[in-house]
């Protein structure tokens, strides 16, 4: 008696099945559709994004190893190609190898360039500080020491990244504007710090030696 009663259920199971089948098959067919095609699209759209990514690598490294072989303008060029046209990374990389490239060449344009990425909000905090930094190493001979502050005092605290080459650079301005304070200040403050670099300390240290003694009072 169990079986027939099995066999009943199962029947009723099979015609509960075909009737949601004939009334959704087509919705379950068509999901699946959609899910082997978001699949499908998301493949192609990994495969297109590494076959960019790969492109994008060799052209950088080609501009890489013309600036390593001294063909700059050639190198600034390969750099500007990249710009145009890789993913971000490769896009932000090469914008400032572009502007290292022009530094050879004519330093305030290239300092332009780097002021701009400075600007860019978009490229993150660490890297506009250091595109403020690259500006003004290529200015620190020809800004007055007021620009220099102005510049980089922001990056000297003691959260920056870059706080130590920015008051390198501070300590040369001052310096090379006989403003004998302020570059005492600066290298202090270079000497003072625990995590400044060895051969940074050594520079700075090397300067402290040529300032004339702190006067008495």
């Amino acid at each position: 008696m169990s079986e027939l009663f099995d066999e009943v259920d199962e029947e009723v199971r099979r015609e509960q099945f075909k009737k949601l089948w004939d009334k959704y098959s087509i919705y379950i067919i068509a999901l699946a559709l959609l899910v082997v095609a978001g699949v499908g699209g998301w493949r192609g759209y990994q495969y297109v994004e590494a076959e960019k990514a790969a492109k994008a690598s060799e052209a950088f490294n080609h501009a890489v190893e013309l600036s390593e072989q001294g063909k700059h303008e050639e190198a600034e060029k390969a750099f500007a190609e990249v710009t145009s046209k890789a993913p971000y990374g490769y896009r932000l990389l090469a914008r400032f190898r572009q502007a290292g490239e022009v530094a050879s060449r004519d330093p305030k344009a290239a300092a332009k360039m780097f002021d701009d990425l400075a600007t860019d909000a978009s490229i993150g905090g660490e890297q506009q500080e250091l595109a403020r930094i690259r500006a003004a190493g290529l200015l620190v001979d020809s800004a007055t020491y007021a620009d220099m502050k102005q510049r980089l005092e922001p990056d000297t605290v003691p959260t920056a990244a870059f706080r130590h080459s920015a008051r390198e650079l501070l300590a040369l301005s001052a310096f090379r504007a006989n403003d004998t304070a302020q570059a005492r200040l600066w290298l202090d403050q270079i000497t003072a710090d625990a995590d400044t670099p060895p051969s940074l300390r050594s520079r700075a240290e090397a300067l402290q030696g040529l300032l004339p003694p702190v006067a008495k009072s």
